[in-house]
């Protein structure tokens, strides 16, 4: 049922540019990033500092987005609303969040050792979906101290309850169907019971992730893995196979989150190479299912043919 009163102002809200925020991290995070996601123990790249290739997976950047620049627990509603209120939006439940869609373009690569960063975050849209409302914010990191821009993160974040009052529906995303083919690569990724309770500890602690009470309170049998987990692993999926597990080779992903993982299910990721959009590119669809229940959604992933290593 829609929440009586409720109607964002989007002259106020859509465009507005949040106050700088600093996060950090350290190869300590890189690491316990890739154990979170699935990593296998012989893929050393990803797991021990001291590896000749070792490197953050390309996609850790996209735990920043709820960490702050400390290695202490925090407040999942605090780091959400980090920067103030959004001018225009009334106020709304925090427990009704879940992620909807999410993209990473890499502008350059991560640096090795970690460091400190300002999260430049504006609000880029909010859409009226009828059983819901959609917040899309687009997140900018940039180095505190060379102000180099590593990358640029789009995130839907669907707020249940909150539609209905007679907003735009928003643009539609670009089509990604897996074509009429078997995958050219299958990854499946058994999670643990416990899951959840680690890739909390990159940095988001929403308690839908650990709390039983929290998870039927919204509407779930006991908490959900996070959906940036499977994206995570999936990414590492499509870098093993489809880039030898090379770092630089690595343009872009985006992906829908259409239903929830459980802590102890297995996850099939399922992947098909595809021409990419730029003639020095490959793409690569992919899907994530539990059995038939599609988790992941209109994935693709943009790869480079050749390291950008040494242009760097």
């Amino acid at each position: 049922m829609p929440v009586e009163g409720f109607k964002p102002d989007l002259s106020k809200a859509v465009g507005y540019v949040s106050p700088p925020d600093l996060v950090a991290c350290t190869r300590r995070d890189y690491l316990l990033y890739a154990l979170s996601v699935g990593v296998p123990e012989d893929e050393l790249r990803w797991l021990y500092e001291n590896d000749m290739d070792f490197g953050p997976l390309p996609t850790y950047p996209l735990s920043l987005l709820l960490k702050d620049d400390t290695w202490d627990v925090n407040s999942f509603v605090e780091r959400w609303s980090a920067g103030g209120p959004v001018p225009g939006m009334p106020p709304y439940d925090p427990n009704k969040i879940v992620h909807g869609e999410q993209s990473l373009e890499v502008i350059n690569p991560f640096p090795v050792e970690g460091g400190r960063f300002r999260s430049l975050r504006k609000c880029s849209g909010v859409y009226d979906k009828g059983s819901g409302m959609v917040i899309e914010s687009i997140v900018d990191l940039y180095g505190e101290k060379d102000n180099v821009h590593y990358c640029s993160m789009k995130l839907g974040m669907f707020v249940r309850d909150y539609g209905g009052w007679g907003g735009p529906k928003g643009p539609k995303s670009p089509s990604y169907a897996p074509p009429n083919r078997p995958a050219d690569a299958v990854d499946t990724f058994v999670t643990s019971k416990h899951q959840a309770l680690l890739f909390r500890l990159s940095g988001d602690f929403n308690p839908l992730h650990a709390d039983p009470n929290v998870a039927q309170m919204v509407g779930f049998p006991r908490p959900i893995l996070h959906g940036l987990c499977s994206y995570g692993k999936s990414a590492h999926a499509i870098i093993k196979n489809f880039a030898d597990n090379d770092r630089f080779r690595f343009k872009s992903i985006n992906a829908r989150f259409a239903k929830p993982v459980l802590p102890g299910e297995t996850v099939t990721v399922s992947m098909w190479k595809v021409p990419g959009p730029e003639p020095k590119t490959d793409g690569v669809i992919f899907t994530a299912k539990i059995g038939d229940r599609v988790v992941l959604s209109n994935g693709f992933a943009v790869l480079y043919k050749e390291s950008q290593e040494s242009k760097l």
